[in-house]
């Protein structure tokens, strides 16, 4: 059998913790290791227990759950852990720093509880949460606030059509859509999606469309 996905759950509400904690333990393929109630006590546990994903709520005491993303899954960490950011704050500034941070994902706690497992599995298994479509609007809402980055490799690295298929994933497209758009296959497209990743050094689609628009790539 597979060993089940350790989860780590940060939330400085007890009561919403001990939820969280008891619906994600009773899924056979999830188990959590650890549970804190504030930012700096997620990092340091996360650190000791490297769980695979960890659940972060936004606002938290000591350190907010931004700022703890960022120094867990943020650009040059070393062994980067998955982030799946839940809080009661539904405001694109909060997604957006977010994914800036190196999230994952994003739900909100009014999700329904089968919503928060499936994000949890979704972001272990390396995919990003957020629908493409609903990340190329955010990000590109704040596109002028991102300057160019200088620290990541470059797209010169990319073939023409990966750097195509990177184009229309900035631009929200699906797989299923990408495969139509280029007549292609969707097995091929995953193809060229992971190689863009491994390329250019990105987690996942979210990070991938933060980079394009970053580059200048998409407007």
């Amino acid at each position: 059998m597979t060993a089940p996905v350790r989860v780590l759950v940060c939330d400085d509400q007890a009561l919403i913790r001990t939820g969280f904690a008891t619906i994600i333990d009773a899924q056979p393929d999830l188990e959590v290791v650890g549970e804190c109630g504030d930012g700096r006590a997620a990092v340091e546990v996360a650190r000791r227990l490297s769980p695979d994903i960890v659940v972060m709520d936004v606002r938290m005491p000591v350190l907010d759950g931004i700022e703890a993303t960022r120094l867990l899954a943020g650009a040059g960490v070393e062994n980067p852990v998955k982030v799946l950011v839940v809080t009661t704050f539904n405001l694109d500034e909060y997604v957006y720093e977010a994914l800036r941070a190196g999230a994952s994902g994003f739900l909100l706690k009014d999700a329904p509880p089968a919503q928060l497992l499936q994000g949890i599995r979704t972001v272990a298994a390396g995919a990003a949460l957020l629908a493409p479509e609903v990340t190329r609007q955010l990000v590109g809402r704040y596109a002028s606030r991102i300057r160019p980055a200088r620290d990541t490799p470059d797209e010169t690295a990319l073939t023409p059509r990966e750097l195509e298929v990177l184009r229309l994933i900035a631009d929200g497209r699906s797989n299923s859509e990408i495969a139509a758009t280029l007549v292609i296959s969707q097995e091929t497209v995953k193809t060229y999606v992971s190689r863009i990743l491994t390329k250019l050094d990105l987690r996942d689609r979210v990070q991938a469309v933060v980079y394009a628009y970053r580059r200048g790539l998409v407007t």
